[in-house]
């Protein structure tokens, strides 16, 4: 698997190329910008880009924009974004444009060397993979919303389907059987109001609600 990094910190640059080639990926450019990565990216077609959110020149959202032109122009690039602190609003960004193939984590989750590569290779295979710490920060911030109508284990199961987890992880995770995890799914589903459709993916639309609120 091939992974291109985005991180103007030359030592967690140099460790994440490391810890990914120890690994067993292969990570054929890393760059300090954003403009590196978007060239890095048309280059090398890699199977995933792990990106900073802040980069110069302005240490903003350089990051998050860069990414944003990557899921345009190379969709098939997945995106696993990287911030010194919570900014739910950048996940949320991404989430409204492709919900496969991304994640956001916070640099701290590097450290958790297991639970880091884990969210990678999710992310690089399709799923996505969302910091515990951003949905922590989104339940709390719910005030009046249709989020209000869900039972305290919906949320918890509907926090866990954020973070990119299966219904087996959600079952592992709770301690509860499959069958529970799948009654509550249809109970969320129900509370938000979204109809079994074709064409609706009601899981990507639940999470993309408690991610943009009531509306999203």
């Amino acid at each position: 698997m091939r992974i291109v990094i985005a991180e103007d910190s030359v030592l967690l640059r140099a460790g994440l190329i490391k810890l990914l080639e120890t690994a067993g990926f292969e990570v054929p450019a890393a760059t300090g910008d954003a403009d590196g990565l978007l060239a890095a990216v048309e280059e090398h077609r890699p199977d995933a880009a792990l990106v900073d959110v802040r980069m110069p020149p302005a240490f903003t959202d350089e990051g998050v924009r860069a990414a944003l032109v990557i899921r345009r122009q190379w969709p098939e690039v997945a995106l696993l974004l990287l911030s010194q602190y919570v900014e739910e609003r950048y996940a949320a960004d991404l989430l409204a444009t492709n919900t496969s193939g991304v994640g956001y984590l916070l640099k701290d989750r590097v450290a958790d060397v297991p639970t880091f590569l884990d969210a990678l290779r999710r992310v690089a295979a399709g799923g996505t993979a969302l910091d515990p710490e951003v949905v922590a920060q989104l339940l709390l911030r719910r005030q009046s919303d249709p989020l209000d109508r869900l039972t305290r284990r919906e949320r918890e199961v509907l926090g866990l389907m954020a973070e990119g987890r299966s219904n087996a992880g959600i079952a592992a995770a709770l301690v509860v059987s499959e069958s529970a995890v799948a009654k509550h799914i249809n109970g969320i589903f129900s509370k938000l109001d979204l109809p079994d459709a074709e064409g609706d993916h009601r899981r990507v639309l639940a999470v993309l609600r408690f991610l943009g609120g009531g509306d999203a």
